[in-house]
Formats: C-alpha cells, sequence, structure tokens
C-alpha cells in the first residue's frame, strides 16, 4: 500500500523570462511582460509529494520534518528573495520559467531522497498558472 504525503512551502524570487538568442521584439512578443528588462516577481507556492509504503516502525512515509529541513535546505535559501536570473547558477543560462523552476526543484531534491519513494511537485506560480512535474 501506497501513500502520498505532501509539504507545502512558498518563496518569493524575481526573474526575467528572455532568450538571448532572440531579438527584442521576438522576446517581448513571446514572453510580454515578463520580459520586462528590470525583472519582475512572483509568490510561488510549492508542494513536494512524495509517495511510497508506510514504513512499520514508525507509521511514516516520511519524516516531515526531515523534508521540511531538506527542502528549506535545498530550494527556500538557494531561491527566497532572490533574482534567479542574477543569484542563481541554475538559470545562468536556463530561462527561469515555471516549468524550468519545477524541473530544477525536482532535480535539487531526488538525490537527497530514499529511491523507493516517488517524487513529485507543484509550483504556483500564480493563484491560476501551475506546473507539475513528477521526474
Amino acid at each position: 500500500m501506497n501513500v502520498t504525503v505532501c509539504r507545502k512551502e512558498n518563496f518569493n524570487a524575481a526573474h526575467r523570462l528572455h532568450n538571448p538568442n532572440w531579438t527584442n521584439e521576438q522576446n517581448q512578443s513571446v514572453f510580454g511582460k515578463c520580459n520586462n528588462p528590470n525583472y519582475h516577481g512572483h509568490n510561488y507556492n510549492l508542494i513536494v509529494k512524495l509517495t511510497g509504503p508506510i514504513n512499520e516502525d514508525t507509521g511514516y512515509v516520511f519524516d516531515m520534518k526531515k523534508l521540511s529541513l531538506l527542502i528549506k535546505a535545498e530550494i527556500l535559501d538557494k531561491f527566497d528573495h532572490k533574482n534567479l536570473n542574477l543569484d542563481t547558477e541554475e538559470f545562468q543560462h536556463l530561462n527561469p520559467t515555471a516549468e524550468n523552476i519545477a524541473v530544477v526543484i525536482w532535480q535539487r531534491l531526488r538525490p537527497h531522497l530514499p529511491e523507493n519513494l516517488a517524487l513529485s511537485l507543484t509550483l504556483f506560480e500564480t493563484e491560476r498558472n501551475f506546473v507539475e512535474y513528477h521526474g
């Protein structure tokens, strides 16, 4: 029997959606206001989901305190109140779209979790726009 446990966190970050291989006109046409050269910000909501068997000894799928600390160390401490384009290694050459941010978050968390647990996440960029990534 598998159960999914979820942890919700939030972080605030600025970014600019921009493809350096395109003209300013192309960037403006595709990314619109998100291509603002002075950047813009979002209040991101992140839901991290782990699916796996319940441990007979603990009754847990995964210790939620450990998950909270992992998310803090690997995601919040790196991305919260940062300009993703300027302040993070991951987005120096990767457009920080919600899709790419979700993949990067998954890649940062996956190595620290037991292999028998499936990891998926949902990243809300706005109340109405969100992405899911399952690895």
